[in-house]
């Protein structure tokens, strides 16, 4: 009922006020974003230190708070470096193309019911819409890459490329496997779609997508398909220090060098919020309908618990739910960081083309069928393909692989003193 009031507070304002909201709207998500980076790399190197046992930041501010912002000095005030041969326009504009996406994905993100403070802007391809600004972000990275005219650092480069055309995909179509029971591109409808009954039927609770079966691998999908976006561990082959020196930002230095974390801190953070809005039903805090636990509050006479439910789930706290959501996301990210080593280039080709890709696409399918056919069909083509796949494992590519194996024998070579001695004493 409260989020239908706001909408059609919404619908009724004349162009002025509908110019000067959207203006508030574009201050509040880009204000947000670049303030909450600092913040972000502070929690990273607190969050780190206590996984690895050692002390993170702790002498500037109280807990080390200000240490990004006199690390942020730092950067500005250093002296910039550009190497002599480089090219210059495309070398100066790839930070800024890296940055510009972390700005404006979130204009579709619906941080709350409230239609006048967000999103900035409902459009119809709402998902499209996140698809394609993340994508954007992958030629600040080629073109940093490529115009620093070092070849560690056009491998980077050329390593983001190749990372993007492996996890792509899947990352659409994995999007695509509950837009389809959705019926709309738009991130409000796909909230609200979580906000109905679980299941259709226990109206206690919402249906956050993550909770369906075809929503939990497309969740599981998507989870893995955003930490490649954001070239994080274990997908962070265009920096991998040891192998590229600093990757494709190694002519990097100053604020320049510091754009690109920023971007990199930013795209984390509003890819959670894409992953709460899509799978964990936006900005409601626990997967339960206040309103209706609020309405039978009131009939089974308790009405003082009426008011509270109501608050909880309302317009008032919801951006405070989405944040904390948001807060979930990037500490999932820095565990991560901590945990897993760096996959190999061919183990991240194979993980998205081999596996990532086929089971979002074999999803799609299934749901697909769900829609025209109900659960019964659902489960059916479930069984069916489950049944294919370990016939195609077992049957196919287990016995061929037995077949193409190569034994390697390691032979303990004795070493000939005497032997050695000898040449020693005719050289």
């Amino acid at each position: 009922m409260e989020a239908t009031q706001l909408i059609a507070q919404a619908s009724q304002m004349s162009m002025t006020e509908e110019v000067l909201w959207a203006g508030l709207r574009i201050v509040i998500v880009v204000g947000f974003t670049l303030s909450i980076i600092p913040l972000i790399i502070w929690w990273e190197r607190r969050l780190l230190s206590w996984m690895q046992d050692r002390i993170g930041p702790n002498r500037v501010g109280p807990f080390g708070l200000l240490q990004p912002i006199a690390d942020g000095i730092k950067l500005f005030m250093k002296e910039e470096i550009v190497p002599a041969s480089v090219d210059r326009l495309i070398y100066m504009a790839a930070p800024a193309a890296a940055l510009l996406p972390a700005l404006i994905i979130g204009a579709t993100l619906p941080w709350g019911p409230n239609r006048l403070l967000t999103p900035i802007a409902d459009v119809d391809i709402g998902i499209l819409w996140v698809l394609a600004v993340s994508s954007f972000g992958i030629y600040g990275v080629m073109l940093g890459g490529w115009a620093s005219n070092n070849k560690y650092s056009l491998l980077g480069g050329l390593r983001s490329s190749a990372q993007l055309i492996s996890y792509e995909l899947a990352m659409g179509v994995a999007l695509y496997s509950v837009v389809l029971p959705t019926g709309s591109l738009r991130m409000t409808e796909v909230v609200a779609t979580q906000h109905e009954p679980l299941w259709g039927v226990v109206l206690w609770a919402q249906n956050w997508f993550i909770f369906t079966p075809y929503g939990l691998l497309a969740g599981v999908i998507f989870l893995i398909t955003m930490v490649a976006e954001t070239n994080r561990a274990p997908f962070d082959l265009p920096e991998a220090e040891s192998e590229l020196i600093g990757g494709f930002h190694t002519e990097y230095s100053s604020m320049k060098f510091a754009v690109f974390f920023m971007a990199e801190l930013g795209m984390m953070m509003l890819f959670s919020g894409v992953f709460a809005v899509m799978f964990l039903g936006g900005w409601s805090p626990l997967p339960l309908n206040w309103e209706y636990l609020a309405n039978q509050s009131d009939l089974a006479g308790v009405s003082w618990l009426s008011s509270p439910l109501l608050f909880i789930g309302g317009s008032a706290m919801a951006p405070v739910w989405f944040v904390a959501k948001l807060a979930v996301g990037v500490s999932c990210y820095i565990w991560l960081r901590a945990t897993l080593p760096r996959l190999r280039y061919d183990q991240l080709m194979a993980l998205g083309w081999k596996l990532l890709l086929p089971m979002a696409a074999l999803n799609f399918v299934v749901v697909a069928i769900w829609m025209l056919y109900g659960w019964w069909a659902f489960f059916g083509s479930v069984a069916v393909l489950a049944l294919l796949y370990f016939y195609v494992v077992a049957a196919i590519l287990k016995p061929r692989a037995e077949r193409d194996k190569v034994e390697i024998r390691l032979v303990d070579v004795p070493v000939s003193t005497a032997k050695t001695i000898e040449v020693g004493k005719e050289s």
